[in-house]
């Protein structure tokens, strides 16, 4: 699904990503932890396609295709999904507005006509009630005066209605109260399938507890430092990253 190698990345001059290499099989969930300016979140913009970073060197390949040269619209009509640590409110465009354009416009990408609404209606009303969203707010504006936990509800929405190939989810945990995170991941697991990948990129154990993954990879000044499996998310909350820092140093 997702292959990166040597990856390489900086932002104004300095050294962010440090040598990355990760690869993501369909059908897993890859966790990926670690420290305030580890590279976590530039590791998710720029497998997105985020501009604000230079790739100095190394690769990014999604199904065995090089996307490191593809702008971040092309990356999302290819399969790729990034939920934003903070999303942006749009007045004035309702979620239904905002997916319908969203799906329809993947649909022109890949030479499909623009589905019918029937079907989009049917869709819509098949995944808000799989995330328990409220009808009403679907025709509320793009996140304006959502709280936190809506706003992430909003996302797994979308993510659900655009089925992506790789969804990256940063920190969607931030902010949320237990309610809504488990209301989030039981989105997130209702999603996971054979044919989908999901990475999930967060500070703290606690929404691992939900969202069960298959590898738990430390990310420490720009590299990965240690893969596991879901018990090194415990280890790191029982003794924090120190240990990870003076083990690299050793």
């Amino acid at each position: 699904m997702l292959k990166i190698e040597n990856l390489h990345a900086e932002v104004e001059d300095k050294a962010i990503l440090k040598g990355i290499n990760l690869e993501v099989k369909a059908g897993e969930v890859h966790a990926i932890m670690g420290p305030n300016g580890a590279g976590k979140s530039t590791l998710s913009s720029i497998i997105a396609g985020k501009e604000d970073y230079e790739v100095t060197s190394g690769s990014i390949e999604l199904e065995g295709e090089d996307i490191g040269e593809l702008a971040p619209e092309e990356r999302a009509h290819a399969g790729v999904f990034l939920s934003f640590q903070y999303p942006v409110e749009i007045p004035g465009v309702t979620v239904t507005n905002f997916i319908k354009t969203a799906i329809n416009e993947s649909r022109k990408a890949q030479g499909l006509e623009e589905m019918p609404a029937k079907d989009m209606l049917k869709k819509i009303r098949e995944k808000s009630e799989l995330l328990e969203i409220d009808r009403k707010f679907l025709s509320r504006s793009l996140n304006e005066g959502f709280s936190g936990g809506e706003k992430k509800r909003n996302e797994i929405f979308q993510m659900a209605m655009l089925e992506p190939k790789l969804a990256i989810l940063d920190e969607t945990d931030s902010g949320l109260d237990i309610d809504a995170l488990r209301i989030v991941a039981n989105g997130v697991n209702k999603l996971k399938s054979k044919d989908n990948a999901v990475i999930v990129i967060t500070h703290y154990q606690r929404l691992l507890d939900y969202i069960v993954p298959d590898y738990v990879h430390v990310l420490h000044d720009g590299k990965i430092v240690k893969t596991g499996d879901a018990s090194l998310a415990l280890k790191l909350e029982e003794k924090g990253y120190d240990w990870i820092k003076e083990e690299v140093n050793s």
